[in-house]
Protein backbone atom coordinates (compact mmCIF):
# COMPACT_ATOMS: atom_id res chain seq x y z
CA UNK A 1 0.00 0.00 0.00
CA UNK A 2 2.74 2.48 0.51
CA UNK A 3 4.89 1.95 -2.54
CA UNK A 4 1.10 2.84 -4.34
CA UNK A 5 0.53 5.94 -1.66
CA UNK A 6 1.24 9.02 -3.69
CA UNK A 7 3.65 11.73 -2.87
CA UNK A 8 0.74 13.64 -1.64
CA UNK A 9 0.86 11.04 1.85
CA UNK A 10 4.98 12.13 1.85
CA UNK A 11 7.05 14.82 3.57
CA UNK A 12 7.92 18.58 3.13
CA UNK A 13 10.21 19.27 0.14
CA UNK A 14 13.10 21.11 1.03
CA UNK A 15 14.49 24.39 -1.09
CA UNK A 16 17.97 23.47 -3.42
CA UNK A 17 19.64 26.64 -1.85
CA UNK A 18 18.96 25.97 1.71
CA UNK A 19 17.53 23.82 4.50
CA UNK A 20 14.34 25.40 5.00
CA UNK A 21 11.20 23.93 3.76
CA UNK A 22 8.91 25.65 1.01
CA UNK A 23 5.44 24.32 1.76
CA UNK A 24 3.74 20.94 2.00
CA UNK A 25 5.80 18.55 -0.58
CA UNK A 26 2.74 17.03 -2.88
CA UNK A 27 0.89 19.97 -2.61
CA UNK A 28 -1.94 20.37 -5.38
CA UNK A 29 -2.24 23.56 -4.08
CA UNK A 30 -1.74 26.55 -6.89
CA UNK A 31 1.70 28.24 -6.09
CA UNK A 32 0.25 31.47 -7.22
CA UNK A 33 -2.99 30.89 -5.06
CA UNK A 34 -3.22 34.06 -2.32
CA UNK A 35 -5.84 34.09 0.78
CA UNK A 36 -8.05 37.26 0.08
CA UNK A 37 -10.02 38.78 2.72
CA UNK A 38 -12.60 40.26 1.92
CA UNK A 39 -14.28 42.43 5.08
CA UNK A 40 -17.73 41.77 4.01
CA UNK A 41 -20.48 43.07 6.98
CA UNK A 42 -24.04 42.45 5.94
CA UNK A 43 -27.02 44.11 6.42
CA UNK A 44 -28.08 43.71 10.23
CA UNK A 45 -31.82 45.83 9.61
CA UNK A 46 -32.54 43.79 6.52
CA UNK A 47 -35.10 42.08 8.28
CA UNK A 48 -34.46 38.32 6.29
CA UNK A 49 -37.97 36.74 6.20
CA UNK A 50 -38.76 33.71 8.27
CA UNK A 51 -38.70 31.00 4.99
CA UNK A 52 -35.83 33.22 3.01
CA UNK A 53 -35.66 30.76 0.95
CA UNK A 54 -37.79 30.89 -2.45
CA UNK A 55 -40.80 30.62 0.51
CA UNK A 56 -39.84 27.22 0.93
CA UNK A 57 -39.21 26.29 4.89
CA UNK A 58 -37.57 22.70 3.67
CA UNK A 59 -34.67 24.62 1.64
CA UNK A 60 -34.92 27.30 4.55
CA UNK A 61 -34.15 24.71 7.62
CA UNK A 62 -30.94 22.79 5.70
CA UNK A 63 -29.36 25.95 5.37
CA UNK A 64 -30.21 27.27 8.62
CA UNK A 65 -29.20 23.79 9.97
CA UNK A 66 -25.91 24.48 8.54
CA UNK A 67 -25.79 28.23 9.35
CA UNK A 68 -26.20 27.20 13.01
CA UNK A 69 -23.17 24.71 13.46
CA UNK A 70 -20.53 27.30 11.75
CA UNK A 71 -19.97 30.18 14.32
CA UNK A 72 -18.36 27.22 16.91
CA UNK A 73 -17.21 25.05 14.12
CA UNK A 74 -15.11 27.52 12.73
CA UNK A 75 -13.46 28.27 16.08
CA UNK A 76 -12.59 24.59 16.50
CA UNK A 77 -10.92 25.10 13.09
CA UNK A 78 -9.22 27.97 14.28
CA UNK A 79 -8.25 26.46 17.84
CA UNK A 80 -6.71 23.33 15.68
CA UNK A 81 -4.62 25.53 13.36
CA UNK A 82 -3.16 27.40 16.76
CA UNK A 83 -1.55 23.90 18.11
CA UNK A 84 0.60 23.81 14.08
CA UNK A 85 2.23 27.38 13.92
CA UNK A 86 5.76 26.87 14.83
CA UNK A 87 7.74 25.17 12.93
CA UNK A 88 5.32 25.74 9.64
CA UNK A 89 6.93 26.66 6.42
CA UNK A 90 6.52 30.88 5.77
CA UNK A 91 4.05 30.45 3.19
CA UNK A 92 1.88 28.37 5.29
CA UNK A 93 2.44 30.09 8.30
CA UNK A 94 1.35 33.59 5.64
CA UNK A 95 -1.69 31.55 4.87
CA UNK A 96 -2.66 30.73 8.65
CA UNK A 97 -3.17 34.58 9.36
CA UNK A 98 -5.60 35.35 5.90
CA UNK A 99 -7.33 31.50 6.90
CA UNK A 100 -7.55 32.77 10.50
CA UNK A 101 -8.94 36.32 9.68
CA UNK A 102 -11.53 34.53 7.01
CA UNK A 103 -12.98 32.26 9.74
CA UNK A 104 -13.54 35.09 11.83
CA UNK A 105 -15.17 37.16 9.79
CA UNK A 106 -17.91 34.01 8.16
CA UNK A 107 -17.92 33.57 12.65
CA UNK A 108 -19.20 37.17 12.98
CA UNK A 109 -21.61 37.51 10.12
CA UNK A 110 -23.51 34.11 10.80
CA UNK A 111 -23.64 34.85 14.04
CA UNK A 112 -25.81 37.53 13.20
CA UNK A 113 -27.67 35.80 10.24
CA UNK A 114 -28.50 32.98 13.08
CA UNK A 115 -29.59 36.10 15.34
CA UNK A 116 -32.18 37.05 12.51
CA UNK A 117 -33.38 33.24 12.47
CA UNK A 118 -34.27 33.52 16.01
CA UNK A 119 -35.90 36.45 15.90
CA UNK A 120 -38.37 34.75 13.87
CA UNK A 121 -39.02 32.36 16.75
CA UNK A 122 -36.83 29.32 15.80
CA UNK A 123 -34.54 27.80 18.77
CA UNK A 124 -31.08 27.22 17.01
CA UNK A 125 -29.01 27.63 20.44
CA UNK A 126 -29.51 23.38 20.61
CA UNK A 127 -28.01 23.06 16.98
CA UNK A 128 -24.91 25.23 18.54
CA UNK A 129 -25.07 23.05 21.78
CA UNK A 130 -24.63 20.15 19.91
CA UNK A 131 -22.04 20.61 17.92
CA UNK A 132 -20.10 21.97 20.97
CA UNK A 133 -21.05 18.36 22.37
CA UNK A 134 -19.39 17.18 19.12
CA UNK A 135 -16.67 18.83 19.04
CA UNK A 136 -16.09 17.70 23.45
CA UNK A 137 -15.53 14.69 21.81
CA UNK A 138 -11.82 15.26 20.89
CA UNK A 139 -10.66 16.29 24.14
CA UNK A 140 -7.26 14.41 25.21
CA UNK A 141 -7.06 13.47 21.22
CA UNK A 142 -3.41 13.85 19.67
CA UNK A 143 -3.61 17.16 17.79
CA UNK A 144 -3.05 15.30 14.49
CA UNK A 145 -6.67 14.14 14.91
CA UNK A 146 -8.10 17.42 15.43
CA UNK A 147 -6.54 18.07 12.32
CA UNK A 148 -7.89 15.37 10.27
CA UNK A 149 -11.05 16.66 11.74
CA UNK A 150 -10.55 20.09 10.33
CA UNK A 151 -9.39 18.62 7.18
CA UNK A 152 -12.92 16.26 6.51
CA UNK A 153 -15.13 19.44 7.19
CA UNK A 154 -13.46 22.07 5.26
CA UNK A 155 -13.74 19.46 2.53
CA UNK A 156 -17.21 19.30 3.20
CA UNK A 157 -17.34 22.92 2.82
CA UNK A 158 -15.45 23.65 0.01
CA UNK A 159 -17.88 20.92 -1.91
CA UNK A 160 -21.18 22.80 -0.81
CA UNK A 161 -19.34 25.98 -1.95
CA UNK A 162 -18.62 24.42 -4.99
CA UNK A 163 -22.23 23.37 -5.61
CA UNK A 164 -23.33 26.88 -4.62
CA UNK A 165 -21.03 28.66 -6.65
CA UNK A 166 -21.13 26.83 -10.04
CA UNK A 167 -24.71 25.92 -10.14
CA UNK A 168 -27.08 29.17 -9.81
CA UNK A 169 -30.34 26.87 -8.92
CA UNK A 170 -29.41 26.33 -5.60
CA UNK A 171 -30.26 29.72 -4.60
CA UNK A 172 -32.63 30.76 -6.82
CA UNK A 173 -35.52 33.28 -5.29
CA UNK A 174 -33.69 32.99 -2.20
CA UNK A 175 -33.54 36.70 -0.18
CA UNK A 176 -31.20 38.61 -1.73
CA UNK A 177 -29.17 39.75 1.49
CA UNK A 178 -29.04 35.65 3.20
CA UNK A 179 -28.36 34.37 -0.55
CA UNK A 180 -25.10 37.31 -0.65
CA UNK A 181 -23.57 36.06 2.41
CA UNK A 182 -23.97 32.39 1.48
CA UNK A 183 -22.03 33.07 -1.48
CA UNK A 184 -19.22 35.24 0.07
CA UNK A 185 -18.47 32.70 2.08
CA UNK A 186 -18.00 29.66 -0.26
CA UNK A 187 -15.66 31.98 -2.06
CA UNK A 188 -13.27 31.99 0.80
CA UNK A 189 -13.98 28.43 1.43
CA UNK A 190 -12.82 27.80 -1.98
CA UNK A 191 -10.09 29.65 -2.09
CA UNK A 192 -8.78 28.46 1.39
CA UNK A 193 -9.86 24.28 1.17
CA UNK A 194 -6.04 23.44 0.47
CA UNK A 195 -4.75 25.37 3.57
CA UNK A 196 -5.68 22.78 6.21
CA UNK A 197 -4.29 19.42 4.35
CA UNK A 198 -0.89 20.81 3.50
CA UNK A 199 -0.86 21.91 7.02
CA UNK A 200 -1.57 18.13 7.57
CA UNK A 201 0.79 16.93 4.90
CA UNK A 202 3.72 19.07 6.65
CA UNK A 203 2.78 18.07 10.60
CA UNK A 204 2.64 14.40 9.60
CA UNK A 205 5.94 14.45 7.55
CA UNK A 206 7.35 11.81 9.78
CA UNK A 207 4.35 9.20 9.51
CA UNK A 208 4.27 6.25 7.46
CA UNK A 209 2.10 6.73 4.34
CA UNK A 210 0.05 3.77 5.29
CA UNK A 211 -0.56 5.91 8.91
CA UNK A 212 -1.20 9.05 7.27
CA UNK A 213 -3.29 7.55 4.80
CA UNK A 214 -5.33 5.40 7.44
CA UNK A 215 -5.88 8.58 10.09
CA UNK A 216 -7.39 10.91 7.87
CA UNK A 217 -9.94 8.56 5.33
CA UNK A 218 -11.17 6.96 8.63
CA UNK A 219 -11.66 10.27 10.41
CA UNK A 220 -13.06 11.54 7.23
CA UNK A 221 -16.23 8.51 6.82
CA UNK A 222 -16.78 9.21 10.64
CA UNK A 223 -16.80 12.80 10.84
CA UNK A 224 -18.86 13.40 7.78
CA UNK A 225 -21.67 10.96 9.16
CA UNK A 226 -21.38 12.23 12.08
CA UNK A 227 -21.61 15.62 11.14
CA UNK A 228 -24.42 15.72 8.12
CA UNK A 229 -26.44 13.22 10.51
CA UNK A 230 -27.28 16.22 12.56
CA UNK A 231 -27.44 18.81 10.37
CA UNK A 232 -30.54 16.34 8.77
CA UNK A 233 -31.57 15.90 12.68
CA UNK A 234 -31.52 19.44 12.96
CA UNK A 235 -33.15 20.60 9.94
CA UNK A 236 -35.84 18.08 11.05
CA UNK A 237 -36.43 20.05 14.04
CA UNK A 238 -36.78 23.56 12.40
CA UNK A 239 -39.47 21.65 10.29
CA UNK A 240 -41.27 20.75 13.27
CA UNK A 241 -41.02 23.80 14.95
CA UNK A 242 -42.69 25.13 11.52
CA UNK A 243 -45.62 22.30 12.74
CA UNK A 244 -44.46 19.48 10.63
CA UNK A 245 -44.40 15.86 11.96
CA UNK A 246 -41.32 14.03 12.19
CA UNK A 247 -42.21 11.82 9.03
CA UNK A 248 -43.46 15.14 6.99
CA UNK A 249 -40.35 16.47 7.70
CA UNK A 250 -38.03 13.82 7.31
CA UNK A 251 -39.73 12.97 4.00
CA UNK A 252 -39.86 16.55 2.40
CA UNK A 253 -35.97 17.10 3.81
CA UNK A 254 -34.36 13.79 2.24
CA UNK A 255 -36.35 14.89 -1.17
CA UNK A 256 -34.48 17.84 -1.12
CA UNK A 257 -31.11 16.72 -0.93
CA UNK A 258 -31.47 13.59 -2.48
CA UNK A 259 -33.94 14.39 -5.26
CA UNK A 260 -34.54 17.57 -6.51
CA UNK A 261 -32.42 19.81 -6.28
CA UNK A 262 -30.48 17.02 -4.67
CA UNK A 263 -27.18 18.92 -3.75
CA UNK A 264 -26.05 15.80 -1.98
CA UNK A 265 -27.10 13.03 -4.81
CA UNK A 266 -24.65 15.20 -6.61
CA UNK A 267 -21.31 15.93 -4.45
CA UNK A 268 -21.02 12.77 -3.58
CA UNK A 269 -18.48 11.33 -5.61
CA UNK A 270 -16.85 14.51 -4.89
CA UNK A 271 -16.89 13.97 -1.14
CA UNK A 272 -15.63 10.18 -1.80
CA UNK A 273 -12.64 11.50 -3.71
CA UNK A 274 -11.09 12.21 0.13
CA UNK A 275 -11.41 8.74 0.73
CA UNK A 276 -8.31 7.97 -1.64
CA UNK A 277 -4.90 7.61 -1.70
CA UNK A 278 -4.49 10.38 -3.90
CA UNK A 279 -6.46 12.95 -2.50
CA UNK A 280 -5.87 16.96 -2.21
CA UNK A 281 -8.52 19.53 -2.57
CA UNK A 282 -6.66 21.44 -5.25
CA UNK A 283 -7.16 17.94 -7.52
CA UNK A 284 -10.12 19.62 -8.50
CA UNK A 285 -9.20 23.27 -10.04
CA UNK A 286 -12.35 25.29 -9.84
CA UNK A 287 -10.34 28.92 -8.97
CA UNK A 288 -12.51 29.96 -11.71
CA UNK A 289 -15.52 30.15 -9.43
CA UNK A 290 -13.45 32.67 -6.62
CA UNK A 291 -14.44 35.86 -7.38
CA UNK A 292 -16.82 34.92 -9.93
CA UNK A 293 -20.13 36.03 -7.93
CA UNK A 294 -19.51 39.46 -6.95
CA UNK A 295 -23.04 40.60 -5.23
CA UNK A 296 -25.48 42.61 -7.43
CA UNK A 297 -27.27 43.97 -4.68
CA UNK A 298 -24.78 46.85 -3.49
CA UNK A 299 -27.53 47.88 -1.09
CA UNK A 300 -27.12 44.53 0.94
CA UNK A 301 -23.46 45.17 1.89
CA UNK A 302 -22.87 46.95 4.29
CA UNK A 303 -18.49 48.47 4.67
CA UNK A 304 -16.64 47.26 7.30
CA UNK A 305 -16.13 48.83 10.66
Amino acid sequence: MTDQTTNLERSAVTSKSSDEPITARGSATPAELELIVRHRRFDRQAMVPRWWHSNDPVATAWYNSVSASLPRGEAFFIDTLRDFREDLPPKLAKEIKAFTTQEINHTREHVAFNRLVSDHGYNVESIDQGIQAMLELTEGRPKEFNLAITIALEHFAAIISRQLLSKSEYLEGADPVAADIWRWHATEEIEHKGLVYDVWLHATRDWSAWKRYKTRALVAALITKKYFGNRIRDAIGLLEQDGYSHKQAKRKLYAFLWWKPGMMRRMFFEWATILTPRFHPWNHDDRALIGKTESPYADAVMPAE
